[in-house]
């Protein structure tokens, strides 16, 4: 039996509404997929700027920590140096104030005698020459001529040998030194100097850790005692 037209123009309505329904369903699902999509790759996005940052902010946490530390030691250095500037420059006052009291050594002159027969020795013991020059202040050379024939008994009683000690009238030690004398033999490649001045300095360089803890104590932190 045939259709009639309206038949027809019905059941085409009816076929556009369900493609068009189809249609609608699938649009909504892809609509939906995409929107599911959009927001996971929303959240990894996000996730991964959120870690970016989070590892911004740490490193610069650190960066920041770093430079305190550096700061906080850079001041502790500091500070620790200042102290032993400190320290150092009451040492050397306290040397100071012992080679100002060197010259009272030479107010007493029969000390200053056994002082300076004492150090020629020890200047004669050290060159070992049977020829040497013996140098001091110009102010000490009457006090020299003194002594010289009980230095050179001391000598020749203690190594056997004899020795011959010129005075130098042409160059003398400054006036600016507290005392003592200088050797010289072997035509000036040999030179001892003894002085009180150096006498100090090397008595110094031994009792300087002792100096040290007198006046500020045992540095608990310190190894060595030099």
């Amino acid at each position: 039996m045939a259709l009639s037209d309206a038949d027809v123009q019905k059941q085409i309505k009816h076929m556009m509404a369900f493609i068009e329904q189809e249609a609608n369903e699938k649009a909504e699902e892809i609509d939906a997929k995409a929107e599911e999509e959009f927001n996971i790759e929303k959240g990894r996005l996000v996730q991964q700027q959120r870690l970016k940052i989070m590892e911004y902010y740490e490193k610069k946490e650190k960066q920041v920590e770093l430079q305190k530390k550096i700061q906080s030691s850079n001041m502790l250095n500091q500070a620790r140096l200042e102290v032993l500037k400190v320290r150092e420059d009451h040492v050397a006052s306290v040397l100071e104030e012992a080679r100002k009291r060197l010259g009272e050594i030479t107010k007493n002159k029969a000390e200053y005698k056994q002082v300076l027969e004492k150090l020629i020795l020890q200047a004669l013991f050290q060159t070992m020459e049977q020829n040497v020059i013996l140098r001091c202040r110009q102010a000490d050379v009457d006090l020299i001529k003194e002594i010289l024939p009980s230095v050179i008994n001391n000598y020749k009683e203690i190594i056997g040998d004899d020795i011959e000690i010129a005075v130098d009238r042409e160059n003398h030690l400054s006036s600016n030194l507290c005392g003592g004398i200088e050797i010289i033999a072997l035509n000036g490649r040999v030179k001892v100097p003894n002085t009180l001045e150096s006498r100090l300095d090397l008595i110094a360089q031994q009792l300087v850790p002792e100096i040290r803890n007198a006046l500020f104590g045992r540095n608990v932190n310190r190894k060595f005692a030099d």
